[in-house]
């Protein structure tokens, strides 16, 4: 937030008024007070009253071990630095590992970083002099006649060698809003290299989730075609022997010509997923294959910390990019307000000259200046008080975009919240219906071989057992990811990480 400080901006303004002996008193208190023009800069408070509704700091219920376990919400917790090492698994612990450290946007990410940090170092510059040394030989002719010397000096040539100085002092805090602006700048991206860190790390989950999703429903697709395709030349037998009409057969084929349509489908998913976690992988499509993900081999995270509503925005970067944002634009406002004040230079140099190179550095040659010089327009000058509107204008874009982010934060975490709870719905409902269609299955394996049901009945019982593992495989993909969007959500472990490396 903003606060003005009443000292800075009741300060005398020098329009086309001389500058007076009390004025430039009030310009040297002002100096020692330390005081910059413009506002100074608060971060904003959590929101009141913020929240993320119903699911959170709910046990969500299950029943059995694997992805339909329970999963329990800890208010409070603080996410791990490493959150995906919570699915316990050693291919995906590598891959990210790889991931991190080859990544081009990570990469890219850093040296943003970079840049904005010496750039931060160079407005520190400002506050210092700068001081040059000069060296020159000029050959001159003067016409002294105009001077009423009578006469016309020879041709010579004047050598010159001399150190200058120059300082503006910061009186109006320019400069201090200028390195303000700088080092909040990079603030900002530290922040959205967090943001691209974190926003890498969840593609990684949700993509290697995905490929296991596509192997699980593959593998069970493959299944149901085959059984399909028994099926189909049993009844086309049946139908050569008039045992079945025509129908049975039709409805065959279309089935099995609808699940042979689907599995295409899926390995070109799968295919595109591959070549995905190569990309953020920093890797090629030609690169070697990566290992293989199964939602068998992965644990569903059981205890989630959920950050409180209140520390959300602290560790969402997401936020903390927007707020650093808003600290640029309020620093700009004083740099704007600095440009409209009075300019204050102070200069001076020390040298030599002579007309001969011998003895340039002696006493009697010895020359030098001290000056200072003030600036200020005798008409305001309207570009800088339309630019100081806006700096204005743009701060109040800024601090419009920061609650929109804040919002949509906590639009996110309950989102995930929410998904979760559902999620935990759909798979107990799709474990149920794959465990009645396994139940009906062995029954029909028992029936063919005490002679009671025939084997296209058990080919039917098969079929329908292979649907519902592809729907369960599919509700405990969603499961897996939904779990890594609310880690995303709650902005990740990088304050944990910040912890760790302090100990």
């Amino acid at each position: 937030m903003l606060k003005f400080k009443p000292s800075c901006q009741s300060f005398p303004m020098f329009t086309r008024k001389h500058i007076t002996r009390n004025t430039a008193a009030a310009l040297v208190a002002l100096a020692l007070s330390a005081c910059a023009a413009g506002p100074d800069f608060h971060a904003p408070a959590a929101p009141q009253g913020a929240g993320y509704g119903a699911p959170a700091g709910k046990t969500i219920a299950g029943s059995g071990t694997g992805a339909v376990a329970a999963q329990a919400f800890a208010q409070g917790g603080e996410v791990p630095a490493a959150w995906w090492t919570l699915y316990r698994s050693p291919a995906l612990d590598e891959l990210m590992r790889r991931a991190l450290a080859a990544s081009p946007t990570a990469a890219a990410a850093r040296a943003n970083l970079q840049a904005a940090e010496e750039a931060a170092r160079a407005a520190r510059g400002g506050y210092l002099p700068t001081a040059g040394i000069a060296a020159n030989g000029t050959r001159e002719k003067i016409n002294d006649a105009g001077r009423g010397s009578g006469g016309e000096l020879a041709p010579f040539t004047l050598y010159n060698a001399s150190v200058e100085i120059s300082y503006s002092p910061d009186i109006f805090g320019g400069t201090r809003r200028t390195v303000e602006a700088a080092a909040a700048a990079a603030d900002q991206q530290r922040a959205l290299m967090r943001v691209t860190y974190l926003t890498l790390e969840g593609n990684i989950v949700t993509a290697a989730v995905q490929e296991a999703s596509l192997n699980g429903q593959i593998g069970a697709t493959r299944a149901v075609i085959a059984v399909d395709r028994q099926q189909l030349g049993i009844l086309k037998k049946q139908l050569a022997l008039g045992g079945v009409d025509r129908s049975a057969v039709l409805a065959q084929e279309t089935a099995l010509a609808q699940a042979e349509a689907a599995l295409p489908q899926l390995e070109n998913q799968r295919a595109a997923t591959e070549n995905q976690l190569k990309a953020l992988s920093g890797d090629f499509p030609n690169a070697a294959g990566l290992a293989r993900f199964d939602l068998a081999a992965l644990y569903l995270p059981r205890d989630i910390p959920v950050t409180l509503p209140s520390r959300l925005v602290r560790q969402r970067p997401d936020i903390l990019a927007a707020e650093a944002e808003m600290h640029v634009a309020s620093a700009n406002i004083g740099i704007a307000a600095a440009n409209l004040l009075p300019q204050v230079t102070l200069s001076g140099s020390y040298g030599f000259d002579a007309n001969a190179l011998e003895g340039i550095f002696s006493p009697s040659h010895i020359i030098w200046n001290a000056g200072a010089g003030l600036l200020q327009p005798l008409l305001p000058d309207p570009s800088l008080t339309h630019k100081k509107k806006e700096a204005q204008a743009a701060y109040r874009a800024a601090a419009a975009q920061y609650r929109a982010t804040v919002i949509a934060a906590f639009q996110n975490v309950s989102d995930a919240l929410n998904a979760l709870q559902f999620d935990a719905d759909g798979l107990q409902a799709a474990a149920t219906a794959e465990k009645s269609a396994a139940a009906s299955l062995r029954l029909q394996q028992h029936r063919f071989r005490d002679g009671a049901a025939s084997y296209l009945e058990l080919l039917g019982a098969e079929s329908a057992w292979q649907q519902t593992r592809i729907s369960l495989v599919k509700a405990e993909a969603a499961r897996y990811a939904d779990t890594a969007a609310l880690f995303v959500a709650l902005g990740g472990g990088w304050q944990t990480e910040n912890k760790d490396e302090k100990k």
